[in-house]
């Protein structure tokens, strides 16, 4: 809360990469993991975002749905424009891009917005990590606007 007793204003977006059908419980999992050791309050979220492929994902949907907020989506190419602290050579070959997760959470921050966690991985309980998440703080105005659901790529 601010000292006038509001809410703090939502100015933190969160990047998302998951593998397909990757459960809404693995998500939220890991962004509330995320969120508090960085001591950012979920209310603090303006939106989630991803690759634009994977906007229609249930998983996803389902924890924007769940925290109140909107899905974005951005083009391979956008997301690969995006300089970022840890590239995967792997992503870049399953997705064409070396980063979802961070570049995606850097284009909603928008022009000035800094990466305030890097990539994480969940941690489910039995097999393979099907999620990451990394948070920017947006500093200003939205890079591109608001991407829509499954927008096509910002070239």
């Amino acid at each position: 809360m601010t000292p006038h007793g509001r809410a703090p204003a939502p100015t933190v977006f969160v990047g998302l990469g998951a593998s397909s059908g990757a459960a809404a419980a693995e998500v939220l999992d890991l962004i509330g993991r995320v969120l508090a050791e960085a001591g950012i309050a979920p209310e603090e979220v303006a939106a989630l975002a991803t690759a634009a492929t994977k906007t229609g994902e249930a998983g996803l949907v389902a924890a924007a749905a769940h925290l109140g907020v909107e899905l974005r989506g951005y083009g391979a190419g956008a997301l690969a424009r995006v300089e970022v602290p840890h590239p995967s050579g792997a992503v870049l070959a399953a997705v064409g891009t070396p980063s979802v997760a961070e570049a995606a959470a850097l284009l909603a921050a928008g022009a000035g917005g800094v990466l305030v966690v890097g990539k994480r991985k969940s941690v489910p309980a039995a097999g393979p990590a099907r999620v990451t998440c990394a948070v920017a703080r947006g500093a200003g105005g939205e890079r591109n606007g608001p991407a829509r659901m499954g927008a096509p790529d910002r070239k």
